[in-house]
């Protein structure tokens, strides 16, 4: 198993990259995400690999954070789900919407998944929601901001419980903190925030 590749970025295209390292280039398959966050081609890139085998195939796929690979390996447990599926994922969420949307038996979101209908999305609640808590979501970090910063700490926490009792999903109160900047805010601040974004959805 190849864990990760660290080497110089050769090319790129809108679904992969292909970088080189030791003398042999590897084409790797990459999700918007971490192709967003590739550097210009000729610098160096690190990447957390997964390598798919297949009769017929033999494929890499990779990310620029481990929490994406882990989510993407998650993924891969559900029966019915290859690694294009697992990659569609997070090509139209980020793994801390998929949590969410788990955690909240969001049906609609996860069947948003191109490729994906209801009966996967469902498959992929039960065989994954005992694998999360919410504290799992609000710990992974947001997107387009530095990997050393998390989402999560109690007062966010206590507000994602508060608007989850008042009807909202985990996933929809995830996606209202994720625009607020709740340093040194109590949880009735980051409520009150929260449910003028809601307001605005």
């Amino acid at each position: 198993m190849i864990s990760f590749i660290k080497g110089i970025l050769s090319y790129q295209t809108e679904t992969s990259a292909i970088v080189e390292t030791g003398g042999i280039g590897y084409q790797i398959y990459l999700s918007p995400n971490t192709l967003a966050k590739l550097p210009q081609i000729g610098y160096e890139v690190k990447l957390f690999t997964y390598m798919s085998v297949r009769e017929d195939d033999i494929s890499l796929f990779g990310f620029s954070a481990m929490e994406e690979k882990e989510m993407f390996l998650k993924l891969l447990s559900i029966s019915g789900i290859g690694p294009k599926g697992a990659l569609a994922f997070l090509a139209t969420l980020t793994p801390q919407e998929i949590v969410m949307a788990i955690l909240s038996a969001d049906v609609k979101t996860l069947s948003s998944v191109s490729g994906i209908g209801k009966k996967t999305a469902q498959r992929v609640i039960l065989e994954l929601k005992d694998k999360f808590t919410t504290e799992d979501a609000v710990s992974l970090p947001l997107e387009g901001i530095s990997d050393g910063m998390e989402l999560g700490n109690d007062a966010k926490l206590e507000a994602i419980e508060a608007l989850t009792s008042l009807g909202y999903s985990r996933s929809e109160a995830a996606k209202a903190l994720q625009s607020i900047d709740t340093e040194g805010l109590s949880t009735e601040e980051i409520l009150k925030l929260a449910l003028k974004k809601m307001i605005s959805f």
